[in-house]
């Protein structure tokens, strides 16, 4: 060991290499307090030092786990004593934006936040937009295919990345920073490595597509009788605003109450006694008419009973408070441990597969709490259930719960935030195994020896 750590010193400097109680001093999650377990973290700050690494390491036979901003779901970055850490928190600047043909070239380790922000000094966005925006680097946005909160509008990370470089496991590097919007010369290879959680290659260099900057949004918060009536009302308003609808975040009874009830101190903008709610927004160009047309909207919708109770944001203290409420979710854990799930289906199956999950919960859990919402406008559901337990039986139980009905509707059971290690079991429920076969192919054909974040996604045979 100690020669390994030698050579991995020699390449990166004695500062970017962590080892011992260094690596025990950092979380393997930013809301969990459980340490980073591994022989050693080593950091990288160049791309060149990242192939240097990896060609180390499969030269060595040692596993590799990356590490971006460690705000995944699926535990797509736990690891063992056994395997070394390759963190990209150093590969942190923004190389260049190009304003006229609205790209910016960044590298990995770069917070999606500080990436929104420097957008805007150029008069630009980038449109992916998350909860975890603060912590999260566009790295790891790009190796999970992050969602968030405007895939009904922008689509999920893939579609909003035009180029990237990665390093595969024998210390290759793939370039393919293509900057262009059409590109159809060979096979696309980018898309490869986004999605892949860090099983193919280790994402180093991005380049991401920016939109100009919506000068206004408009947001409403809506309340509905019955689930009909929410998906009547996304097609009305979508095409009530011309396809500008950008959000469209549903939530059922039991996340609203959680989340407007002590000791959260959110205020509700409607009454509780409803069945779902919803924020909608649409971003425009910042003139009067755009909220004349928004509220005159919101209006026909209550004439027609699409809604039953509405309140249209009139500031941005409004709109954030409206948000703050649907990104309240570390009320999920008030009653103790909470698994977290997230799935995708068709929107005309989600009535029915929701009650069938309450329905089997009920049925093996009589106290169980079980929090709903989701982005619904893409197909995306999240649950938050506690069961008074976090014993391994126990999220079995519950997993079978949630994932069992989605494979006879051609559900998913990952809509967002990947498989890592969390849903390896369950990955045929969404996936034939042709596909699974050529998954593993892919694997072995690019990481032959395996040290590429083992154990993700699915088993090796």
């Amino acid at each position: 060991m100690a020669d390994l750590i030698d050579e991995l010193t020699a390449i990166v400097g004695a500062n970017g290499v962590l080892v011992g109680a260094d690596v025990s001093a950092r979380n393997i999650h930013v809301w969990r307090q459980e340490p980073v377990i591994a022989k050693a973290i080593v950091r990288p700050s160049t791309t060149e030092e990242v192939a240097a690494v990896l060609k180390l390491c499969n030269a060595r036979g040692q596993t590799v786990v990356p590490h971006g901003g460690l705000t995944g779901l699926v535990q797509g970055c736990n690891g063992t004593a056994a395997d070394v850490v390759l963190s990209l928190e150093r590969l942190n600047k923004i190389e260049a934006v190009d304003p006229v043909g609205r790209t910016m070239t960044v590298q990995a380790g770069v917070p999606l936040q500080i990436l929104q922000q420097e957008a805007e000094k150029h008069g630009l966005m980038f449109p992916m937009d998350l909860g975890a925006r603060g912590s999260c680097q566009i790295g790891g946005n790009v190796s999970t295919n992050a969602g968030g909160n405007r895939v009904i509008r922008f689509g999920m990370t893939r579609e909003n990345v035009l180029g990237l470089e990665a390093v595969l496991a024998d210390g290759t590097v793939i370039t393919s920073l293509n900057t262009m919007i059409k590109n159809n010369a060979g096979y696309d290879l980018k898309h490869l490595f986004i999605g892949s959680e860090g099983t193919l290659g280790v994402v180093t260099r991005v380049v991401i597509r920016l939109r100009e900057m919506a000068l206004g949004q408009q947001t409403a918060f809506a309340a509905f009788d019955n689930f009909g009536q929410v998906a009547g009302f996304l097609r009305f308003i979508d095409r009530a605003m011309g396809g500008g609808l950008s959000s469209f975040e549903v939530m059922w009874r039991d996340y609203y109450e959680l989340v407007t009830t002590a000791p959260a101190d959110n205020v509700r903008p409607v009454p509780v006694e409803h069945s779902h709610f919803v924020i909608c927004e649409a971003l425009g160009t910042g003139h009067t008419n755009d909220a004349e047309r928004f509220e005159e909207a919101m209006a026909e919708a209550l004439e027609r009973e699409l809604i039953v109770d509405a309140a249209v944001a009139k500031s941005e203290n409004e709109r954030r408070a409206m948000w703050r409420i649907r990104d309240s979710v570390d009320q999920f854990f008030r009653f103790g441990p909470a698994f977290l799930y997230d799935v995708s289906l068709a929107i005309k199956d989600m009535e029915n597969y929701v009650r069938e999950v309450k329905r089997s919960l009920d049925a093996a859990y009589p106290t169980h709490h079980c929090f709903t919402l989701g982005h619904i406008g893409d197909g995306n559901i999240h649950f938050a259930i506690a069961v008074g337990s976090a014993e391994p039986v126990h999220q079995h139980r519950v997993n079978d719960c949630v994932y069992r009905p989605l494979h006879g509707i051609g559900g998913s059971i990952s809509a967002e935030h990947g498989i890592g290690t969390e849903k390896v079991a369950y990955l045929p429920l969404s996936r034939s195994p042709a596909e699974i076969t050529l998954m593993q192919q892919l694997k072995t054909v690019l990481d032959p020896k395996g040290i590429l974040n083992p154990g993700k996604i699915f088993s090796l045979p």
